[in-house]
Formats: C-alpha cells, structure tokens, sequence
C-alpha cells in the first residue's frame, strides 16, 4: 500500500514490497553515501555497489518512487531505514547503539521506532520529496503505535571544531531530558559543550545545519549527551529523540492531511 502526496506527481511514497525494491533502495544509498559523499566502502559494498549492513533484513524500507524515469533500477529517488525494537532484537541490537547508550530508551517500555539510512537523489532534493517522506512516515507511527523515534543524524567531516557552534546549540537548547537522554559511548564520546549559551547566535547556528538535523528540530526532537566521529562516512553523529507528541503538537495535522495504510 502507498501514501501519496496530495499535490499531483510521478512521485509516490511506499514501503519496499519485493527484493528489487529493497536492492534499488540500497543501490540509492551507495550513490548517495559512498560516491556522493566518499564514505570509506567494505569490500563487499563496493563490489556490490550497495550499502547493505545486516539490520537490512529485519527492517522496513520506506521508498520514495518515480514513475517517471525509465530505468527501473533508478526509480527510488528517496528512502528511510525503519527499525521496530521488536525486529532490533531479531538483529542483535539497534545501530544506533553502535554509538550511544540508549539503556534509558529500551528501558521505559515505549514502542520504538530507529529512524536510519535516510537519503535522498540528488535530483529529487525538494521540499515535496521530504513531505512525502513524513507523510509516510506518520502514517507508520499510526499504524504500528510507534511511541518514541530515534537514531543517528550527521554534520559532514569529522572536525568538531569546526562545528562547535551547532554543537553548542543543540547541546544548550535541545539536549534530551535526562530520564530519556541517550549518551555517547565513552571511549567514543565527544563534548557538544563548547561555548557558553551566551556565545551563540541561534540564527547562525541553524545556517550551520545540515537540513535533516533542522528538519528534526523544527519537528520539536531532542539531543543525546555527546557527539560521536564516524571515521568511516566522513561525519560528526548526533543522536536524535522525538516523540510521537511532539510530532502531533507541531505537525501531526499537517503530515496526517493525507492519510493511507502503508
């Protein structure tokens, strides 16, 4: 079953059905992640040209479809990696928890939802591919009860400095409350906290920003303790928590305006 958009487009939002969707969802990401952005591929991933890890197989891969373009293998131009905590523990954990101690999250017996693996072609970067995406993925919160989001966004380059400011902003104005906060590893944690709140021009800190980060804070997301350096993409992670309320309060109307089963 779809979403689609109320506005009239070739594009359509769905979950992946069959293994060619799936293949053509990992295909996007390779583009995306390792051609586009020079992420450090494993052998496998580059022979393959995919970017496959093993939470693949037990999660559900919300597309974006364009109808119009010929080539079959192309037509997934969008895509979300959405992992239940029912499927995590078929796959031995949360990606995710490759980076922070999310123990306050598994703990409070909240249905989870592990948002990842989220890109876009660069063709199709507009804000309709993005609203078809929520719209989507508001759907799938309904359908499976899904009570809290979470997972890893990225700023690019691995140079913390160089982002103190967003950093200090997020760490200053958004940081999870601490019954809820997830928290870098240690031997992996880096300090948010490099200037004092008074230091920090809002308006620039969110210039700074890459535009899923800020997407997610407009949606009222909070910010786990400590960033963390992933050497093989090319990133600085921040980890990303956002309530079901907290969607319903600023947007739930908005991205519900068009409602289908997924």
């Amino acid at each position: 079953m779809s979403l689609n958009a109320t506005t009239p487009s070739s594009l359509i939002a769905k979950l992946a059905e069959t293994p060619a969707e799936i293949d053509a969802a990992q295909a996007l990401r390779y583009r995306v992640f390792f051609e586009e952005r020079d992420a450090k591929a494993t052998p496998r991933q580059a022979s393959l040209r995919r970017d496959i890890d093993p939470f693949d197989e037990v999660a559900d891969h919300l597309i974006v479809v364009d109808s119009s373009i010929a080539d079959a293998s192309r037509r997934v131009v969008g895509t979300y990696r959405l992992l239940r905590h029912g499927a995590a523990a078929r796959a031995d954990g949360i990606y995710t928890a490759g980076e922070y101690d999310v123990t306050r999250l598994l703990n409070r017996g909240l249905r989870l939802l592990e948002l990842g693996r989220s890109c876009v072609a660069k063709s199709h970067r507009t804000r309709h591919t993005i609203n078809l995406l929520w719209h989507a993925i508001a759907t799938y919160i309904d359908d499976h009860r899904i009570d809290l989001l979470f997972g890893c966004a990225s700023f690019p380059g691995t140079d913390p400095l160089t982002l103190r400011l967003p950093l200090s902003y997020l760490y200053h104005y958004h940081l999870a409350p601490s019954r809820m906060r997830p928290r870098a590893l240690e031997a992996r944690f880096v300090e948010m906290n490099r200037l004092a709140k008074s230091e920090i021009s809002t308006r620039e800190a969110l210039f700074a920003m890459p535009p899923l980060i800020k997407g997610y804070i407009r949606l009222g997301a909070h910010i786990g303790d400590g960033a963390v350096i992933d050497p093989d993409f090319g990133t600085v992670d921040v980890c990303i928590v956002l309530s079901r309320e907290q969607i319903d309060a600023r947007y739930g109307r908005h991205y519900r305006g068009a409602r289908k089963a997924l």
